[in-house]
């Protein structure tokens, strides 16, 4: 696709910036999120004309430098997830209804939006650990915005960045050419553990899904930052140890999530572990050394991004009708949302690997990546996803069935609410049924991905001249 000579990279990171200094002007709120989801719009119109730019055709390397340095570069891996993100980020603003308006910092939203676009966009190791530690400021001041407790978030986080930092300082103390040590792997090992919810790390993830915002902690972890700090920080410098460890704790992550979204009362805590669970599987794929098992796990990434990104859509929907949905009881809510209702059913199967969805042929592809290495893994890897279908299923149920619930103000689903619903139903369909696109391009990543820990490590000392005889 031919387009027009432009910095689409630079706009996307810019514009909700310049989004957040126009947005912070305004004092009436309902003409705040009206902008606000204005420049989201077209920070994402820019997001997916630097992916097409990046694509077989444009110019191929999207880039920004300063002083001759490199700052920010797409590549194969990273060209889709910016308009993966700037989509989820753009579709929660313009979901969000008339009634939350003054409870949401449309200002702190786009701010975060930029650092996300940034951070998809960065390589160099120290710029990520930067990006990653600014990332954790606009969900920190709204918990104290809000007279919330904000302990065990900002504990964590604060964690996180440390062992970041450590970890970092050990891998570039190493002189050049020689593979870094064990500590600089533990360390980003404990970092990358925390920032995902990896157990026993998990408890902060459900913190903050209690006490912020269900927008503010669904944009916090639906773009998988974690992940992208896993592959960009660990996966190129640590040792086999150290990835057998990450997708060891993943797993048992993914199937002890899976087992809590049955059992819970709450919905936002139900959302939560079916998160948890779906963001620990994609992790046990990305740190396969198969290319099979990588290519599977880089196509569920944008599947737990879309489907679990519209099914936290649908349930904050729900709450802002309801309040905070209880799931002890049936709530007979199908006949007032009917539309919510589908969707809910539609992301909740897409995010489960439903044939015809988005994340189809992705879990398939971890099976048998997963399966071709250590049969156990991936029989452990069908089991959590089994569960989550379960809970879904039963969430479904206990949301949208039983006894009409009788209300007196209506609760249908508004124009705004509509049009994301369709634009992420047709996202979730439409890779689902033409995968083999998405499938290439994912190849191509994983490919990248690994070449780095294909070639042989640079020798330190010179070798010995052969004997001539």
């Amino acid at each position: 696709m031919t387009l027009p000579h432009l910095p689409w990279l630079e706009l996307a990171i810019l514009t909700p910036l310049i989004g957040a200094a126009w947005v912070l002007r305004m004092k009436v709120s309902h003409v705040a999120r009206q902008w606000s989801a204005g420049f989201a719009g077209c920070a994402c119109v820019c997001a997916v004309a630097a992916w097409l730019d990046f694509q077989p055709g444009g110019r191929g390397a999207t880039e920004v430098r300063i002083l001759g340095r490199e700052i920010f570069k797409l590549d194969d891996f990273s060209a889709p997830l910016l308009p993966l993100a700037a989509l989820l980020f753009f579709l929660a603003t313009v979901a969000t209804l008339r009634s939350k308006t003054p409870r949401s910092s449309f200002v702190r939203t786009l701010i975060s939006e930029a650092i996300v676009l940034a951070l998809f966009s960065s390589r160099q190791p120290w710029l990520v650990i930067g990006l990653l530690a600014a990332e954790v400021v606009p969900p920190w001041l709204e918990l104290r915005a809000q007279g919330k407790s904000a302990r065990v978030f900002l504990l964590h986080m604060t964690l996180f960045v440390g062992l970041m930092i450590a970890g970092q300082t050990c891998v570039t103390a190493q002189p050049g050419g020689q593979v870094p040590g064990a500590w600089g792997g533990v360390l980003l090992l404990a970092a990358i553990l925390m920032r995902n919810g990896i157990v026993p790390f998990q408890c902060w993830m459900t913190d903050l899904f209690e006490h912020a915002t269900f927008g503010t902690a669904l944009l916090f972890i639906a773009p998988m930052t974690g992940a992208y700090a896993a592959v960009r920080l660990v996966r190129p410098i640590a040792p086999e140890w150290v990835l057998h460890g990450i997708g060891l704790l993943s797993l048992i992550t993914a199937v002890y999530a899976s087992g809590l979204a049955l059992v819970q009362r709450e919905a936002r805590r139900f959302f939560c572990h079916l998160f948890l669970s779906h963001s620990a599987i994609a992790l046990v794929g990305l740190e396969m050394g198969s290319e099979i098992g990588l290519t599977g796990a880089l196509c569920v990434w944008p599947s737990v991004s879309l489907g679990l990104g519209g099914l936290g859509l649908t349930l904050r929907a729900l709450e802002a009708r309801r309040g905070r949905l209880a799931l002890d009881r049936f709530q007979g809510l199908y006949d007032h949302t009917p539309t919510l209702a589908m969707f809910f059913g539609l992301t909740g199967l897409a995010s489960v690997g439903f044939p015809g969805t988005f994340g189809f042929v992705g879990t398939d592809m971890i099976v048998e990546g997963a399966v071709e290495s250590y049969p156990l893994v991936g029989v452990a890897v069908v089991v959590a996803v089994a569960l989550n279908g379960i809970a879904v299923v039963q969430t479904y149920f206990r949301l949208f069935s039983g006894a009409r619930h009788d209300s007196s103000v209506s609760l249908k689903v508004r124009t705004r609410e509509r049009i994301a619903v369709l634009a992420l139903a047709a996202l979730i369909l439409l890779g689902g049924f033409v995968p083999q696109p998405w499938v290439v391009s994912r190849h191509r990543a994983a490919e990248e991905i690994l070449a780095p820990r294909d070639r042989p490590p640079t020798p330190t000392t010179r070798p010995p001249d052969p004997v001539r005889i």
